[in-house]
């Protein structure tokens, strides 16, 4: 049995009881895990087993899939903000899109976890904004080590990533224009 710490980045319905939970740990990278009967009322991960949660899981690998057995579950932290408004959780979840396109299965990238963590932690307790979109686009092209100093850090994610999240454009619509876009710079309509 193996434990580390781990992200809640993604939720899939197996069966009527039991869900598959993508992860991004600390010490494997990605992974995608088991947790039967979580969905019955009595089951140990009830109440366990959300979007952005984090804390230490212990999982059984399996050696024939890539769906190993999660076995038990310790929550330290719910980011009970990121439900606040409907942009916080798109602008969380597409931090956690970026970081599925990113980076390889069960490979560990722990300065990208600690990355996601912070962003997370970030929009837990302030509201969404486009600093805060572009901040982390910006820490993942470096991390990643296709940052350009004179170009945007969407371009660079676009290059090396392929087609980001759609989500994007959503978020970009709904935080509106930049601060520092002053009034002076606008086009008359």
């Amino acid at each position: 049995m193996h434990s580390t710490a781990a992200i809640v980045i993604r939720l899939t319905r197996l069966t009527e009881t039991s869900l598959i939970v993508h992860w991004f740990t600390e010490d494997h990278g990605l992974l995608k895990t088991v947790a039967k009967g979580a969905r019955r009322p009595k089951s140990p991960f009830a109440g366990q087993l959300d979007l952005f949660f984090s804390g230490e899981i212990s999982l059984s690998p399996s050696h024939r899939s890539e769906l190993h057995t999660l076995r038990e579950v310790s929550i330290r932290q719910w980011r009970e903000g990121l439900r606040k408004t409907y942009t916080s959780t798109l602008l969380a979840a597409y931090c956690c899109q970026l970081i599925e396109l990113a980076v390889e299965p069960e490979h560990a990238e722990p300065t990208l976890h600690d990355l996601l963590m912070r962003a997370l932690d970030h929009l837990d307790t302030n509201p969404p904004s486009l600093r805060a979109l572009r901040h982390f686009e910006t820490e993942l092209t470096r991390h990643l080590g296709i940052h350009h100093p004179t170009g945007q850090a969407e371009v660079s994610l676009r290059d090396a990533l392929g087609n980001l999240p759609s989500s994007r454009a959503q978020i970009m619509e709904r935080l509106g224009p930049p601060a520092d876009f002053s009034s002076s710079d606008r086009k008359s309509p």
